[in-house]
């Protein structure tokens, strides 16, 4: 029997104990026997991995990558739900939807690199039950995948739409690679085209759409783009600039309903009566995580899968990363958050592989995020949730400004648009708690990494500006980032 799995590319494991826990060999030394088939009957009934990675986007892959540099020899097994191998998201909104980049350079890794390090990477396989006390979670075409540790790593999808004639044709979302896909395609027959959400995918499909010489008008219903997630005078900059390149943009504007002929929408109406012309909608107003499954299994849930400091679920040797974990931030007074961002969807998978690997944590890291729009970069640096004050470095109308937000006189975030070397030397600040002086911190002829080495030199350094450029922002009038908006701030 042995021989018969082993000839037909799976394996048997006898014996009572959990043999397919440890390495075993099935037909060369590269081949592990927890990671092939198991044959029942001539059929394949179960799949076996010491570590399972349900997801394969970022968060998965790169989990997967870090066990293998970490050291560890055993089989991993790392499902998705795409028919693609991972592939990089944030190009979905930019390039990739402009048509500057093709699927081709989309790939995370190398077309090799999974066989190579030994990773069964599977696609087009959801799971979508688990069971924790089993050690097992069964797909959707009823695979059963049995698993010695298992690391969550679905992300999530893109919420719908909940209004009248959502469901039209000629309506999409932007979360995958088959998404951007379709909405290629349809620009090509398109002219004018409306967004709905004025967050980071909204904003940076419109600036794409834009550079095709499409209509494009964006529907907000906040009083400013990236209401929650940055400061006024960040909103009023990426507006001015989308405006300045012919983007129609309409905020506190709610959408009462799409209306539609033959079965195709032709125009968003929104609550004040108004109807827009679209040949194409594109809806980008937030991720639901996809965390049903270990719900239903008994984690501890809402909003995401909530973990721990090293990724660890309520369930045990569960552990969950990227888009879907909610995680406490010491960084944030201990408040917890989901972050999709391709930063933190690294630094989890390098604190869960560690843990599972039972070694030291890597530091606790600083979220970073970013957005290109037009000749606009806009970098954040730390979660600026609970802060009291808030500074301005620079001028908005030039289009090169930082915001630097403060919680009890200590940086703990910024805004930074075109501002390079504010971004790198904010996230050092950020990560050392620095107390610089006030006056001196908005003063934009005071480079940031003059602080920073006054901080690293021994404690702050007084400095003193009388800059005319100086300016604050009344903290009543400051955006907070909850980052549950940040669908595709990288």
């Amino acid at each position: 029997l042995w021989l018969y799995c082993a000839l037909s590319g799976g394996c048997w494991h006898g014996g009572g104990s959990p043999a397919w826990r440890k390495r075993r060999s099935c037909i060369t030394a590269r081949l592990h026997c927890a990671g092939r088939r198991e044959c029942t009957g001539g059929k394949v009934r179960q799949e076996n991995a010491d570590i399972l990675i349900v997801g394969a986007g970022q968060a998965g892959a790169q989990t997967a990558a870090d066990l293998r540099r970490r050291g560890f020899a055993g089989s991993i097994l790392l499902v998705g739900d795409e028919p693609d191998e991972p592939y990089e998201r944030p190009p979905l909104s930019k390039a990739y939807l402009a048509g500057q980049m093709e699927a081709e350079q989309l790939p995370l890794r190398s077309a090799s690199f999974w066989s190579e390090a030994g990773v069964d990477c599977r696609t087009g396989l959801r799971v979508t039950a688990l069971d924790p006390q089993a050690r097992t979670a069964t797909t959707a075409d009823g695979l059963r995948l049995a698993y010695g540790k298992l690391v969550w790593a679905a992300g999530g999808g893109a919420r719908r739409l909940q209004a009248p004639g959502a469901e039209l044709k000629g309506v999409y979302t932007l979360r995958t690679r088959a998404d951007a896909d379709h909405v290629r395609a349809a620009l090509g027959a398109g002219a004018d085209v409306v967004l709905i959400g004025g967050g980071y995918i909204g904003l940076e499909a419109a600036a794409s759409i834009r550079s095709l010489n499409k209509r494009v008008t964006i529907v907000e219903a906040q009083s400013r783009v990236l209401a929650r997630s940055v400061a006024p005078q960040v909103s009023q900059a990426l507006e001015a600039e989308h405006r300045a390149r012919g983007v129609r943009i309409l905020t506190g504007a709610h959408v009462a309903g799409l209306l539609g002929r033959d079965g195709r929408v032709t125009h968003v109406q929104l609550s004040g009566g108004e109807e827009i012309a679209a040949d194409l909608v594109l809806v980008g107003i937030g991720l639901e995580p996809h965390d049903s499954p270990l719900a239903t299994a008994g984690a501890v849930v809402g909003d995401g899968v909530h973990v721990d400091l090293q990724c660890r679920t309520s369930l045990p040797d569960v552990w969950a990363v990227g888009d879907c974990a909610r995680q406490a931030r010491s960084c944030a007074d201990g408040r917890a958050f989901r972050i999709e961002s391709v930063a933190n969807a690294l630094d989890q998978a390098a604190a869960a592989a560690a843990a599972l690997l039972e070694q030291p944590p890597p530091p606790p890291a600083i979220p970073w995020f970013w957005s290109d729009q037009y000749d606009l970069r806009l970098q954040s640096v730390g979660l600026s949730v609970g802060h009291d004050d808030v500074l301005l470095r620079g001028d908005p109308t030039s289009g090169r400004f930082s915001v630097v937000y403060l919680r009890g006189g200590q940086v703990i975030a910024l805004d930074c648009l075109n501002a390079g070397q504010d971004f790198l030397a904010g996230k050092r600040l950020v990560a050392q708690g620095a107390r610089p002086d006030r006056a001196t911190l908005c003063d934009p002829q005071i480079p940031l990494k003059a602080l920073l080495a006054a901080t690293e030199g021994g404690g702050p350094r007084t400095m003193t500006s009388d800059s005319s450029n100086a300016r604050g922002v009344s903290p009543s009038n400051a955006g907070i980032r909850p980052l549950q908006e940040s669908g595709d701030c990288r």
